[in-house]
């Protein structure tokens, strides 16, 4: 046996053994990308990875998920956050289960990339008190919200409107705190109160209550200084009258009766103007 034969007898099988683990890697992408923590199971029905991450303490969405991966358990974790994007690039995902982690809000490209195949989004049991207005807005998902500390807010209000349009029936918050008091405790669609008004109205009903207390400043400083002006000149008179009549008293007493008529009439004119002014 020539030393050909031998060699080419030994490197047929290795190219054989190399070929199919290059096809096994073609075929079967996902099975190398599994997250730490987590198990990656290939569903047959769906053609795609059930991920499942639950009850690993994990402290934050792993960053490389399978791009084929359609159910994804992130349950029972201590995740804290949603960073915008996070699921961009998962396409086929159908159902998302973040229940029982310490998520605190929702931004408003939380679940940017998958509104269109979303199916289910359970977010109950976590910590969540206010999302932006727009976070739920493109969801065709079922969301479940169950027992979260949920401010009610303008925000919030906006986020129920828009989910209103997507859904048949909208999840049931209920307010762990208020923005009206009388509000707690109550479930959120039950709450009639435009509460993206009512920050406005109170920052009216505030302006309003400023302005009429400086108008009443002033029109009480005029009154003032008007009714001491004629005290002052009825003083004078008073004294004028009293002092021994001659020609050149009685024209003191003209003039200065005309002097005090001037000067209120000048103080009139002036807090006149200065209100004119301030209401320009």
């Amino acid at each position: 046996m020539t030393l050909l034969d031998v060699w080419l007898s030994r490197s047929i099988p290795m190219c054989l053994l190399l070929q199919s683990l290059v096809l096994m890697a073609l075929c079967f992408p996902s099975a190398s990308m599994c997250p730490k923590g987590c198990i990656c199971q290939r569903d047959p029905h769906l053609h795609g990875l059930n991920v499942t991450c639950s009850q690993s303490r994990l402290k934050e969405i792993p960053p490389s998920l399978p791009v084929d991966t359609v159910l994804l358990r992130l349950d029972h974790n201590q995740i804290g956050a949603v960073p915008d994007q996070t699921f961009h690039g998962l396409r086929l995902l159908r159902e998302l289960n973040l229940s029982y982690n310490a998520v605190e809000t929702l931004g408003e490209a939380a679940f940017s990339g998958i509104e269109g195949t979303l199916q289910v989004l359970d977010l109950s049991h976590n910590r969540i008190t206010s999302v932006h207005k727009d976070a739920f807005a493109r969801l065709k998902a079922r969301v479940i919200v169950d027992d979260n500390p949920w401010h009610c807010d303008c925000a919030l209000q906006q986020a129920i409107s828009g989910m209103a349009h997507n859904h048949e029936a909208p999840p049931g918050f209920s307010a762990g705190s208020s923005e009206l008091r009388d509000q707690e405790g109550r479930p959120f669609l039950a709450v009639d109160t435009d509460l993206c008004n009512l920050a406005k109205r109170t920052t009216d009903y505030a302006m309003l209550v400023t302005m009429f207390g400086w108008f009443a400043m002033v029109i009480s400083y005029v009154v003032y200084y008007v009714r001491q002006n004629q005290e002052d000149a009825r003083r004078h008179l008073e004294y004028l009258k009293s002092l021994p009549s001659n020609p050149r008293n009685l024209t003191r007493l003209m003039i200065l009766a005309l002097l005090s008529d001037s000067s209120v009439n000048v103080t009139v004119s002036t807090t006149n103007r200065m209100n004119t002014k301030m209401f320009m």
